[in-house]
């Protein structure tokens, strides 16, 4: 069929590659939030978010709620947050966050991911000192209301900083950890939808490599990006 159509297929893998992943990613975000605080978005903050989250990945809604119904149940998995430090190649610090059912797993497996790298995996606070952790929110770009105006309202939730991403026709609201529920309830009461509402450990300094270092430092994130159990990875390469 020729090499056109084996790239258009290998695109299309990927792509759906990523979306499953995704949506592993925001179904366990959604069966933490259920298991914390119940099954009702209403009352439930934690779940009103997952599931917005799910939205800004195009979950279809049906998955969203079997989702929901599968973490009710008595015999759903428990999913345990964790947090592994280390440091990658040429001394990049790594943070690395999961979602597991399995930590005896995980931890194996992350261990491994560092080892072969010719990183390695360090204790807890061996390198969160290198980061600060804020809320980040990035909501649709708001029409006939300025900036300037927006943050002068929010400020007293918790905005730090808003970024305008015009190529998306979005604002990214930054926020300090603290504040997170306080922004997250304020931009509900204005009837903003938050197309992504995470938290994110944001590098205090980074680290310059040449093209041949980033690489081996990018071949680790990679593989700890490709595990199911791992949530996010943060790092302090430039």
């Amino acid at each position: 069929m020729g090499r056109a159509f084996e790239y258009r297929k290998a695109r299309k893998m990927k792509r759906w590659d990523s979306m499953a992943k995704a949506f592993t990613k925001v179904g366990r975000e959604i069966a933490i939030a259920v298991k914390e605080a119940g099954p009702d978005p209403e009352t439930n903050a934690k779940l009103r978010l997952a599931i917005q989250n799910a939205k800004g990945v195009n979950m279809p809604k049906d998955r969203v709620e079997n989702a929901i119904k599968r973490a009710s149940s008595k015999d759903a998995s428990t999913f345990d947050e964790l947090v592994y430090e280390g440091y990658g190649p040429h001394g990049i610090a790594i943070m690395v966050e999961c979602a597991t059912d399995n930590s005896t797993r995980t931890v194996a497996n992350v261990r491994s991911y560092f080892n072969k790298s010719g990183g390695s995996l360090g204790v807890s606070g061996s390198v969160e000192f290198q980061f600060e952790r804020k809320g980040v929110f990035h909501i649709p770009a708001q029409e006939g209301m300025d900036s300037e105006e927006f943050e002068l309202e929010f400020i007293d939730h918790g905005l730090e900083k808003l970024e305008i991403d015009e190529e998306e026709n979005e604002w990214i609201i930054y926020c300090d950890f603290p504040d997170f529920g306080k922004m997250q309830s304020g931009l509900e009461a204005a009837e903003i939808e938050s197309k992504k509402a995470e938290l994110q450990r944001i590098p205090l300094t980074i680290k310059e490599l040449d093209e041949e270092q980033g690489e081996e430092v990018m071949k680790l994130i990679d593989k700890l990006e490709q595990d199911e159990d791992v949530q996010q990875v943060f790092t302090t390469l430039g």
